[in-house]
């Protein structure tokens, strides 16, 4: 069995606050931190671990054993200074995947060559959509187009290569339907039942959210 993955958000604005709710709401592991002591106990009912916590402290994020944490993302786009020092602490201490959000280009540019592992821009990428697509573990992508169907970006299963999509009948096996396909650089929407797939392609596909599950234990386990 997988290891469970752990969270760490800091900086509790209404982006943090999203990626923290959505991730403790879907049974995720999370810890969540602020600077601001008001906004910590505003959320202590939808975030059970939610601590005060100067983030910056190299001290400080040895006590709250970061180093066990498997991603952390870093929601403090207004205080690039204080992105940096965290980012740069959390990668010393061995944090695998550190996620931060920033303001512009320039600050993502800044945020990459730190040690960031991926940048996000808040007006690109919410903080529910980022939640989301950390929850979903062999999926690239997921946009929630309703509460009751998403289209996610995948790879193709090793058992799948080599095998028509009519072969596969996705649809029927995972109430799946295949949008597009990508390879080489390239997106085609048209997608003809008698193509075979390789391990280079990735599908474009939109499913019921309450069959992803399935799906994402198929993709996880290979």
């Amino acid at each position: 069995m997988s290891k469970r993955q752990t969270y760490a958000v800091f900086g509790l604005g209404r982006y943090g606050s999203a990626v923290a709710k959505e991730l403790v709401a879907n049974g995720a592991d999370v810890i969540a931190i602020d600077a601001n002591e008001s906004i910590v106990n505003n959320l202590t009912s939808d975030i059970p671990i939610c601590k005060c916590a100067d983030i910056t402290d190299a001290e400080v994020l040895k006590q709250l054993e970061i180093s066990e944490i498997d991603t952390v993302i870093i929601a403090m786009a207004s205080n690039l200074e204080a992105s940096v020092m965290a980012i740069m602490l959390c990668k010393e201490a061995g944090v695998k995947t550190v996620i931060a959000k920033c303001s512009n280009e320039t600050h993502r540019k800044i945020l990459t060559k730190v040690g960031a592992d991926k940048v996000v821009l808040p007006e690109s990428d919410s903080g529910t959509r980022l939640a989301k697509n950390l929850l979903s573990s062999g999926f690239i992508d997921v946009i929630e187009l309703s509460k009751d169907v998403s289209m996610l970006e995948m790879e193709i299963l090793p058992e799948w290569v080599g095998k028509t999509i009519l072969e596969l009948n996705l649809r029927k096996k995972y109430s799946i339907n295949i949008v597009a396909i990508c390879e080489n650089s390239t997106v085609s929407t048209v997608v003809e039942p008698e193509k075979i797939l390789t391990e280079s392609m990735k599908l474009i596909v939109i499913a019921n959210n309450s069959k992803l599950n399935k799906l994402q234990t198929k993709a996880t386990t290979n």
